[in-house]
Parts: structure tokens; sequence; C-alpha cells
């Protein structure tokens, strides 16, 4: 991929990350803590919720019809019960999601004032007291009420829309251009991600122009990015559904290979620049970074396939791997996601609304977040 590869002449290669640090990223996993509890005094309830002494990035809004407040909480895995009873101003708990990517809704008994919350000694706390209706009404839209303070700079992420320029990708019975509904997609996904206000986001392309597959992999590895995401939208007979791609040398399948061949013939792009250092150092190096990164990228994989599942058809066989080119990066955590396939007339009408684009931006807007916070990665550590 050689370009910028941030690893030039004689310096440390891994001067933001000791061994020791990247043993700790390795093992990484969703934090466990026990549930949530109620206490309601005075005519106000309070949530207590340990969050398994880690940070957790989580997220408070509020929505209406029924009153409810959502607590989003990526990478924190509690015991017991998916329901709970509730206490004073709040009716019952229920949590959402599964692993590493997981909702509290709290559904109120009716509406509340601006929820209180902070962090004291590794448990979340949320005051509730009774409010007027048309002030929850206010801030039932979907705004952050409170979050996770941030700790130095956010992790970056990058999102590749596919192809673009004089390289439209796929084209569907409708005329439908990859090119276009990709950018529109990573265009709706980094809204959604900005305004959670977890992480930065940076986008390989921004309008219609051609950027070789080395210069996005390059991009992402300049500004040592958390995580690439690169969003696609091809062209296959009979296939149908979204899938999630992550590098193999060997393709699991002819499909993959086909795939991936289709991507990387955008350019010739290829070849890895490696440190100026000894070779034995080189493959010390080179070997520890792979292992960290494919290791990220398939859990990256997992969480993409699960949240997407739930919002969208999913091809048979929804994670399959292949050797993209944009998937090389020795040092960022990758996957490829193919949002449905444009020679499918449902998939190509579906890509074509904004609504169910929306959706799929949410999917993997809970992909992101529960990836970043289950590898344990501090902002801190990822800049």
């Amino acid at each position: 991929m050689g370009h910028g590869s941030g690893m030039s002449g004689g310096a440390a290669p891994w001067g933001r990350r000791s061994l020791l640090a990247l043993a700790t990223a390795l093992a990484a996993g969703p934090a466990e803590a026990a549930g949530p509890s109620l206490r309601a005094e005075a005519g106000r309830t309070r949530l207590s919720l340990p969050l398994g002494g880690s940070r957790i990035a989580w997220r408070l809004v509020a929505a209406g019809a029924p009153p409810r407040l959502l607590l989003d909480l990526p990478g924190l895995a509690w015991t017991g019960p998916a329901r709970l009873p509730g206490a004073g101003l709040v009716q019952a708990m229920e949590r959402q999601g599964s692993g590493a990517s997981q909702r509290l809704v709290l559904r109120l008994a009716g509406p509340v004032a601006p929820p209180v919350a902070r962090e004291a000694g590794g448990v979340l706390l949320i005051d509730l007291s009774p409010g007027p209706e048309a002030g929850f009404r206010r801030i039932a839209d979907g705004r952050t009420l409170a979050a996770a303070a941030p700790r130095g700079p956010l992790p970056l992420v990058v999102l590749d829309p596919g192809h673009g320029g004089r390289d439209p990708g796929a084209i569907g019975a409708r005329g439908t251009q990859e090119k276009r509904i990709t950018l529109a997609a990573a265009l709706e996904l980094k809204r959604q991600l900005e305004a959670a206000g977890r992480c930065r986001v940076l986008l390989t392309r921004s309008r219609d122009v051609f950027i070789p597959l080395g210069e996005r992999i390059g991009l992402a590895r300049r500004r040592e990015a958390a995580l690439f995401l690169s969003l696609h939208a091809d062209s296959a007979p009979g296939a149908r559904g979204a899938s999630v791609y992550t590098l193999a040398e060997t393709a699991t399948d002819g499909f993959s290979a086909a795939l991936a061949q289709r991507e990387n013939n955008a350019d010739r792009a290829g070849g890895l620049r490696l440190p100026s250092v000894p070779p034995e150092v080189q493959r010390i190096l080179l070997s520890l970074m792979r292992h960290e990164t494919r290791t990220g990228s398939e859990r990256l994989a997992r969480l993409a396939v699960a949240t997407l599942g739930n919002e969208v058809p999913l091809l048979p066989n929804s994670h399959r791997r292949a050797a993209f080119v944009v998937l090389k990066a020795p040092d960022v955590p990758a996957a490829l996601v193919e949002m449905g396939f444009l020679s499918n007339p449902q998939d190509e009408a579906a890509l074509n609304r904004p609504a169910h684009r929306a959706r799929v931006a949410a999917a993997l807007a809970g992909t992101v977040h529960g990836f970043l916070a289950a590898r344990g990665t501090s902002p801190s550590q990822r800049g």
C-alpha cells in the first residue's frame, strides 16, 4: 500500500504503544458488571449501574410515545435477567442488544425533568425527578442528554466510500451507480457517528473523485485510525443481502474471491512498505501487528453482522474472507461491508431510499461504538 505508512527511517515503529499495551488490547473484551438497580425516595428515583471497572462510552437520550430513556452501553455486559421491574418514576427496565452493543431502556411512569448523570466509584448514577410533559417533549428528540466525559482526543474512524470519479463501480438495472450509493451511505454514517460524539470521522472521499486503493489505506495509516470501514454495493448474479468481509489471502469461497478481484482491479496499487529495521525485527514486528489487526478485524466483522442482521436481509454465510487490497493495512483493523447488491432489484430499490440507508448507517454506527468500547481502546491510545 506504500503510501504514508508513518513508519519510515530508523524511528521506533510502535512508539505510540508498548508491547504491554498491545497484549492488553489483544485480550480486551466486553467489561462484565452487575446489573442495574433502582431506588425511589421522596418522589425521586436513582438508577445505579456498575461499569465493571472499565471506561464505558455510555450515552443517555430520551424518547417519547411512550416516555422512556435510552442508555447506550457499548462494551458493557452484565449478569442477570434482560427485563427488570421498575421503581418510582421507572415502570420497568429492559436490556436490548447483546455482546458489546447493548442498550438499557427505562420505561417511565410519566414525564421527567432532564436527568442528572455522573460516574462515582466505577458506578454510573442517573437521578430522575418529575417534570412537565411539555418539557419532556422538548428533550425527547434523540439529542444526547448526558454522556461519558471525553478524555483526550477521540479515536479516529476512517470510512471509505467505494469507487468514485471515473470508477463508477457496479451499475444496477435501473442505472444506479455504486459510487453514489456508497458516498451517500458514508455521509449518513459520518453524520450519525459525529452526532453521538464518541469518535472523530474521516472519509477517504467526500465527493465524486477517484482515489487509488493504496491511498485510501495510506490515509488511515498516516492518521493512526482506530478502524477502517469500506462501504460497497456490488453486483453478483443471484446474490441479495448485506455481507461483511475481512482479509484472507485465500478466499473462503469463489464468490468472495471474485468480489475481491473485481474491487482490487479498480487500480493496481499493492505492496506494504515496512519500516527500515533489520529483517528479523521486521518479521517479528509484522507478525505482532498482523495478529493484533486481524483479531480486531474479525471482532469488527462479527459486530457488523450482528447489528446489520437486525435491520436488513443478510447474504448467507454473512461473514466471509478474501484478499481485498483495502483490507491489507497491517496496523489498522478493517472490514469491507457490502450493503447489498445492485444486481438485485430489491436491494437496488432499498439502497436508493434514504430511510433504508439511514437504517444501515445506524447499524454500522452501533458496530463502530461496540468495537471501540470492546477492544479497550482509550482515546489517548489512538488519535
